[in-house]
This record gives C-alpha cells, sequence and structure tokens, in this order.
C-alpha cells in the first residue's frame, strides 16, 4: 500500500489535476491551499510524505519544510517550484527537502520522484525495524573484551559445520545471542531459527510442542500439529535450558540426533528431518548425569562442541560498550553522555544477571534521565552501595552487600568459585589459598554443585 501524500499548492486547477494523478497512482491524497492551511493539516493527521509549493500566501513551501521537520523530522518533503527559480530549490534541498519537480510538470518526473520517495520510505522502515530488532534475532553480538574475541572466533568456526553444540552459561548471559550468530553464519542461514526453552513449558505439554501431534493423540487435539522440530527442518533448532529436558523425552531427542527422525505424538510412522541442534544450559550436566537425572550418551551427542559464555563480571571491558549500546536503544533521541560516578557504578558492580540485568538498568536510565547526563543516583540503590570494608589479619577484604540482604550460603559459594578460578581450579591449591582442609573443599564444591572444569589438575 502506498503512503498517503499531503498536497500543499495555492493554484486550486493545479491541486486538482495533481490529485487527479496521485490517486491514479494508486496515492491516497490530502491537500491544503497555502502552507499555514498545509501545517494544520499536517498537525492534524500526519503523513510520511509531503508535497509543496514553494510560493504561496500565509506561508511559503521553505517555512512549511521547516515547520514540518521540526515536528516530524523522518517525513519526506518533495517541493515544487516554477521554472526558473531552481536557486530557491536548491535551498530546499539544502534545508532538508528530499526532491524537487518544476513547473509545469511532467507527470513521468513526478512517477519517477515520488516511487524513488516511496522506496525510501519502505528501505527506511526495514532498516528501523532491523535496528529494533533484540540482538538474539540479527545475531549480533557487542563486546571488545580478548575473551569474548576467542568465543566469537570459536562460534564463528563451528558454524561452518553442522556438529551440535553446547552452550554453557550463567543465565543472561547471551546463549541465544550466540545461538543465533551459529545459525546465521552457517549454510542454514536462510532456514528457520526455532527457540524453545524446555524448563519454561509444563512437563505434559513439552512432548507435544517438541515432537508435534496428530489429531486425536489426546483430548483436546482437535487438529494435527507441527512440533518445533518439524518447524526448524532445513534450520537450526535452539534448545534452552536442555538440563530441564523431562527423563522420559531424552530418549527421543536421542534418536532425533542420531537417526534425524521424528515420532510424532499419535502418529504411526516416523518423520525425517534435516536440522541442526544447538542447546544451552546453565546447570551442571556432568553432575545430574552423575544424579541420574540426565543420560550421558545425550550429553555426549549435545556436546560435540562446547562454548563456555563468560558472566559480565569476567568480561568488565564491554559493560561501558554494552551500555552505550542500550541507552542508544531505549533513549530515543534524549542524551546518553555518562557521568563519572555512574560509569564506576556499572564497572564495578558484579552484575549477577549479567548483560540481561545491565539491559534492564539501562533501560531504567533512559526512562528516569530528564538531564544532559545521566547520573548513578538513577540507578537501583542495591546498585550503588559502598563497598564494605572488613580486615582480616593484615589483609583488608573488600566486597558489596545489597540491600535485600544475601544468602550466608551464596556468598560462602561465591568466595570458592573465585578461589577455584583463581588458582585454576586445582582443588589442593585452592584448600591452601581458602586455609580449611582439601576433603572440606570437596564437601562444599558438591554441597553448592559447583561445576569443575573436566580436565582440572586436583593435586594431591
Amino acid at each position: 500500500m502506498k503512503p498517503r501524500i499531503l498536497l500543499v499548492d495555492d493554484d486550486e486547477s493545479f491541486r486538482e489535476v495533481m490529485r487527479f494523478q496521485l490517486n491514479e497512482e494508486g496515492f491516497e491524497v490530502d491537500t491544503a491551499v497555502d502552507g499555514k492551511a498545509g501545517l494544520a493539516q499536517f498537525q492534524k493527521q500526519p503523513c510520511p510524505l509531503v508535497l509543496t509549493d514553494l510560493k504561496m500566501p500565509k506561508m511559503d513551501g521553505l517555512s512549511l519544510l521547516q515547520e514540518i521537520h521540526k515536528r516530524a523530522p523522518a517525513t519526506i518533503v518533495i517541493v515544487i517550484t516554477a521554472f526558473g527559480d531552481i536557486e530557491t530549490a536548491v535551498t530546499a534541498m539544502k534545508t532538508g527537502a528530499f526532491d524537487f519537480i518544476p513547473k509545469p510538470t511532467s507527470r513521468d518526473h513526478v512517477r519517477m520522484v515520488l516511487q524513488k520517495a516511496v522506496e525510501y520510505i519502505v528501505l527506511k522502515e526495514k532498516v528501523e525495524k532491523y535496528e529494533s530488532m533484540r540482538p538474539s534475532e540479527t545475531g549480533k553480538i557487542i563486546y571488545q573484551s580478548e575473551v569474548m574475541e576467542k568465543l566469537v572466533n570459536l562460534a564463528d568456526r563451528v558454524a561452518a559445520s553442522d556438529a551440535s553444540v553446547l552452550l554453557r552459561g550463567e543465565s543472561g548471559t547471551g546463549k541465544e545471542i550466540v545461538a543465533k550468530r551459529i545459525h546465521l553464519k552457517s549454510e542454514r542461514a536462510s532456514g528457520p531459527f526455532v527457540p524453545i526453552n524446555c524448563a519454561a513449558i509444563p512437563k505434559e505439554l513439552l512432548e507435544s510442542e517438541l515432537f508435534g501431534h496428530v489429531k486425536g493423540a489426546f483430548t483436546g487435539a482437535t487438529r494435527d500439529r507441527k512440533g518445533k522440530f518439524q518447524q526448524a527442518d532445513g534450520g537450526t533448532i535452539f534448545l534452552d535450558e536442555i538440563g530441564a529436558l523431562p527423563a522420559d523425552l531424552q530418549p527421543r531427542l536421542l534418536r532425533v540426533l542420531q537417526e534425524q527422525k521424528v515420532d510424532i505424538v499419535g502418529g504411526d510412522k516416523s518423520l525425517e528431518i534435516d536440522l541442526r541442534i544447538i542447546s544451552a544450559t546453565n546447570r551442571n550436566l556432568e553432575q545430574a548425569i552423575e544424579n541420574g537425572s540426565f543420560r550421558e550418551d545425550l550429553y555426549f551427542r549435545l556436546n560435540v562442541v562446547p562454548i563456555d559464555l563468560p558472566p559480565l563480571r569476567e568480561r568488565q571491558g564491554d559493560i561501558v560498550l554494552l551500555a552505550d549500546h542500550f541507552l542508544t536503544k531505549y533513549a530515543k533521541g534524549k542524551p546518553t553522555r555518562l557521568g563519572k560516578e555512574l560509569l564506576d557504578a556499572l564497572e564495578s558492580y558484579s552484575w549477577p544477571g549479567n548483560v540481561r540485568e545491565l539491559e534492564n538498568a539501562c533501560q531504567r536510565l533512559a526512562l528516569l534521565s530528564n538531564g544532559d547526563e545521566l547520573r548513578a543516583e538513577l540507578l537501583p540503590a542495591s546498585m550503588t552501595l559502598p563497598a564494605i570494608h572488613a580486615v582480616s589479619g593484615d589483609r583488608e577484604l573488600i566486597f558489596k552487600i545489597p540491600a535485600e540482604g544475601i544468602s550466608l550460603d551464596e556468598l560462602e559459594r561465591q568466595i570458592i568459585v573465585a578461589a577455584l578460578k583463581k588458582n585454576d581450579f586445582n582443588q589442593s591449591k585452592t584448600a591452601r589459598f581458602l586455609r580449611i582442609q582439601r576433603h572440606i573443599l570437596l564437601y562444599r564444591i558438591e554441597k553448592y554443585q559447583i561445576a569443575m572444569k573436566k580436565n582440572q589438575e586436583t593435586g594431591t
């Protein structure tokens, strides 16, 4: 459908002829007799395209152009000028006019200029739609840190194959974005990308959601339904929170991986499919295998290429870059300059909710800001609390206690995780570092279900 046009000209006969021609070209047309009336009509019913004469009483076309762009900068304004007054038309172009049409007008010329304007409007809408998409829809990853550069390079290399990928990391680290990037960089990019969160769907519905069902397969199955595997045929399925997959569905997923076949609920034959599986988890699947809640053979099938996503606190060099990205997204033209105290607060905060929490914080900043500079006081109080200093012997410990409180167990868990990482997951060194016996460390690792590196040196 072609956009609506506002035609502004003080020549009644010209208006009528132009209106007739524009209607024949498929445009809906509003008209006004001069610039002042045109501005009133535009304020009453804004439109993406304005066609205006330059020389008119009460308000000329140049003034109308300026007033419209004050109110709606994206509106396309095309000026009409008498032959021989090209200098004024050039001035209008410099002021922001999209193009100009000389009088007497040529219908072919008018058609060509309007076609170019419509193509510009359509292209601009596509660009705006793309830019407004979530990163997970575009595969765009915002980073400058070395750890993320290595991760992105690995993801791009893996994309060329059909190998199953297991993305591991805390909630909010961007696992779906990485999965989408792998899909878009693969030969399956033109096929569908179908995400499903295995933890978000009730167990009794998940089977039908994944595998589909035929009419009459169970009470309420009034028609055939394609499952996510069928929907992803020719493309990629992203199984988020794979650790939550019920035990009785795991053999069926294994069959999909091994044979590329789907058994539809209530169906009497298997369907062949062609898809790639990318899965993700924030759980310790190795421990789930040990306690019997996750199949080891399925784990090996899913974990052909493991990719570990770092928490935001381990990629501090990306925090300000990500904040700039999110603020630009949500500010909608408002100032996004970060004050020094705010920068310090963003960089010193631990971000337990990772990138998702940072995005939410930036949305809050953009909504509450009403000045030239974004300030730390706009953040939740829990993010700007002063550090708590404690003294242990001759050493000073620095950490933050959130306003809403913290579980002592969670604090102990975080300290143990930090100590393990500092000592490259060597359990003996970590025990000495924490000044506890090794069996006590092992007990706490098991108690808090702390994920360990597969090939760590345990020491003696």
